[in-house]
């Protein structure tokens, strides 16, 4: 059965362009033309992911996108938008978006992009699901089960977006290690945003929001000046 993709999109030549592309490739298409009804159809459809335009009637996509996140709807997200602005770019990542293009596009590169996206997702809940043992990772009071998508601190179960789990995930793998900003981007977002390494540390700022009792004085995630970042246990 082919995968289904949501398209936010308001600009009808783009919106028939890109289902015409995706179809090619194999996917059922559902449209949308303003951010309300997308919202709505991505309750209704449950589509495997969604390509969500930023700018929209009724709902921008950075409301659509932090509304699915409230609502606990955790779909792969890829962001469209027409402006190149590094603001908007930063806070649709920070909001859960997966991934993030700037008009005017190729479509054969959308298409990559999504097919990028759903295999991480696939890889992921496939190797998950075939271990035997649950994966538990502890480091202090922060537990991790990342086959299950579960984190807790001090047995409270975090609120976290696709990326920050990721990250948590990554940084909990490697724990004690000093990882660069290039390397977590690499490992985390699976590209090279060039010149983008804010993205980390915005990732690792709300990490430290929900982890740290004091986030000045870190004691999980410490910065390593010069260097990067690491997850340690607390002293």
């Amino acid at each position: 059965m082919s995968q289904k993709l949501l398209v936010v999109e308001d600009e009808i030549s783009i919106s028939t362009l890109l289902q015409f592309n995706l179809e090619q490739a194999g996917f059922q298409v559902v449209t949308a033309m303003d951010g309300k009804s997308g919202l709505e159809k991505a309750e209704s459809e449950g589509p495997n992911l969604i390509i969500l335009d930023l700018m929209l009637p009724e709902m921008d996509g950075i409301e659509v996108c932090k509304e699915l996140r409230q609502r606990k709807l955790n779909i792969p997200i890829l962001m469209l938008t027409a402006k190149d602005d590094e603001f908007d770019k930063v806070l649709g990542l920070e909001l859960g978006a997966d991934d993030y293009m700037t008009k005017p596009f190729s479509p054969r590169e959308v298409v990559a992009r999504v097919k990028a996206i759903l295999r991480r997702t696939a890889v992921n809940a496939d190797s998950d699901k075939q271990k035997e043992e649950v994966e538990h990772l502890r480091i202090g009071e922060v537990d991790i089960y990342p086959e299950n998508y579960e984190a807790y601190f001090k047995e409270k179960a975090l609120e976290l977006t696709p990326k920050e789990f990721e990250l948590l995930v990554y940084l909990a793998r490697h724990k004690s290690r000093v990882l660069s900003r290039e390397q977590l981007l690499s490992a985390v977002w699976n590209y090279d945003f060039v010149g983008d390494t804010r993205i980390v540390d915005v990732h690792i700022s709300h990490l430290r929001e929900k982890i740290e009792s004091n986030t000045r004085k870190p004691i999980y995630i410490k910065t390593i000046r010069g260097l990067g970042y690491k997850l340690e246990e607390p002293q």
